[in-house]
């Protein structure tokens, strides 16, 4: 049951923020269409401030690099990357593996935990054949089983709405959101997001049936992905941990914007505090005054 109410509390995440050290999320209907097209720029507009940002020095790189200063030590890089011959995937997935080697041990914990479910699911498969091989050696035993769970068992049904629950399993459906608990799991689905949360690898995974939002996090961590449907490139990417690397960063992450076929605009992020003081709303300011939303 604990498990079930934080899996709940967790999908509650996608339209409300929480408070503490857990990571805040939230999400909304995205009309893309409604957000226009995305400029095709050959040179940054890069002003002196904004927000919480200011400009060092000028442009570099013929006006495709501006570097910028935020609170705390905050670093901000604007850069205006031509595709030529690579795709949008690939110049972001190279943008991603630099920022995440910023924070190591962040990176690795994830990686780490992302193993540890996947080893645990397969072990999980292989209890679950052993245990379809017990019931069928001992029809006895399940059925005395069945007689025990029966009297810690409860089934509602109304109107668009059904519960059962036996022991450490439930199942809710209700409109619109069904929830699956079994033991230390927990799986919710509202509209088209999925979350799965397991207590045994401290894990919690969100998903949408488009592939708009992943996020992954475990303990402190967290690393958050959002990717607009449509062919224009409109992509956020976010490491984020309550523990600093050695150069202290504790969130880093970009924004990335352009039209099919490119240039495509990058607003790196390195922050010291994971909250990011507005530096991360700046920087996407900045991409937003280039290319548009």
């Amino acid at each position: 049951m604990r498990l079930l109410l934080a899996t709940i509390c967790t999908a509650c995440l996608l339209t409300a923020g929480c408070d503490g050290e857990s990571v805040r999320i939230s999400s909304t209907t995205t009309d893309t269409g409604g957000k226009g097209v995305l400029k095709v720029v050959d040179t940054l507009q890069c002003p002196e401030t904004i927000g919480v940002l200011t400009r060092k020095g000028t442009a570099h790189a013929g006006g495709a690099t501006c570097l910028y200063s935020g609170p705390r030590g905050a670093e901000v890089s604007l850069q205006l990357i031509t595709l030529s011959d690579q795709t949008a995937d690939a110049v972001l997935q190279r943008f991603e593996t630099t920022l995440s080697a910023d924070m190591p041990h962040t990176t690795a914990e994830l990686r780490a935990s992302a193993d540890a479910a996947r080893a645990q699911s397969a072990a999980d498969e292989a209890r679950v054949q052993a245990d379809v091989a017990a019931v069928a050696a001992d029809a006895a035993a399940v059925d005395a089983d069945a007689a025990a769970a029966a009297a810690d068992s409860a089934h509602v049904r109304a109107p668009g709405v059904a519960v059962d629950a036996e022991g450490d399993h439930a199942r809710v459906r209700l409109p619109g959101m069904s929830v699956d608990a079994d033991g230390d799991k927990a799986h919710v689905r509202i509209g088209g997001f999925s979350i799965s949360a397991d207590d045994s690898t401290e894990t919690v995974d969100i998903s949408s049936s488009d592939e708009s939002v992943s996020v992954q996090a475990h303990d402190d961590a967290a690393e958050i992905r959002t990717r607009a449907p449509g062919e224009a490139t409109r992509r956020t990417y976010l490491l984020t941990d309550s523990r600093p690397a050695d150069e202290g960063w504790r969130l880093v992450g970009f924004e990335a914007r352009g039209p099919v076929g490119g240039p495509i605009v990058i607003a790196t992020v390195r922050a010291k505090d994971r909250d990011s003081d507005g530096v991360f709303d700046s920087a996407k300011d900045l991409v937003t005054l280039n290319v548009g939303e």
